[in-house]
């Protein structure tokens, strides 16, 4: 476990190719074989740092798969981004989740064979179960315009959880707290999809014709 938690922190710091193996023994105070013997490769050691966090991908899902068995609510926007969101916040708040985050943050834009090997296996189904549900909420749109609305979101996410500035860009009032941020958040990605994705406007109904008066029935007849 040691040296897994020293090359996400190394990683997290300086990238996958800025970190050798030498540097993770030594930050883990371990010898140098043992990182070999454990883990393979060094391709092998980053693709173990994402199965070690899978756990938080499953629950991610499972939240999901619990509102999709709920009853349909006016909610169901918000309790898909909450399934989304929550999960990665409380993994964020531990000191081996803050090195995650910067992880996530910095490598997985990167198009190198690590990374693409890393969302294919562990992030694309989480990807597609998330967008179904955005387009299960807003059946009226493409599953094109859901995939976009599912990148804004992930934008959103992945930008708060590995910024810090906001106490700094608010002067020094900034007195909004972790579990508020949270709802923020949320609050904000909900109606950010729904923006793009808006609800059809509501019909009316048709005007119902009036019938005749019994005196204009008489008038007409005479």
């Amino acid at each position: 476990m040691a040296i897994l938690l020293a090359a996400e922190k190394l990683f997290a710091q300086h990238g996958y190719h800025g970190v050798s193996i030498r540097q993770i023994a030594e930050e883990a105070q371990v010898p140098l074989a043992l990182v070999g013997y454990y883990y393979g490769p060094k391709s092998e050691l980053f693709h173990a740092i994402f199965q070690h966090w899978q756990g938080t991908i499953q629950e991610r899902l499972a939240l999901l798969q619990q509102v999709l068995a709920g009853p349909p609510t006016e909610a169901f926007l918000r309790q898909v981004v909450e399934a989304f969101v929550r999960p990665v916040l409380v993994q964020r708040a531990s000191a081996e989740g803050e090195y995650y985050a910067q992880l996530v943050g910095r490598e997985l834009a990167r198009q190198t064979p690590e990374t693409n090997r890393v969302l294919t296996e562990f992030f694309d189904p989480l990807a597609h179960s998330f967008i179904d549900a955005i387009h299960a909420a807003r059946p009226g749109h493409d599953r094109a315009r859901a995939a976009w609305a599912y990148q804004f979101a992930l934008g959103a996410l992945l930008h708060h959880i590995t910024d810090h500035r906001a106490p700094t860009l608010s002067r020094g009032r900034n007195q909004v707290c972790a579990p508020e941020a949270a709802a923020l958040l949320i609050d904000f990605i909900t109606a950010g999809i729904a923006a793009v994705m808006p609800l059809p406007p509501p019909v009316s109904p048709s005007p119902r014709r009036r019938a005749p008066s019994p005196s204009t029935t008489t008038r007409r007849q005479a």
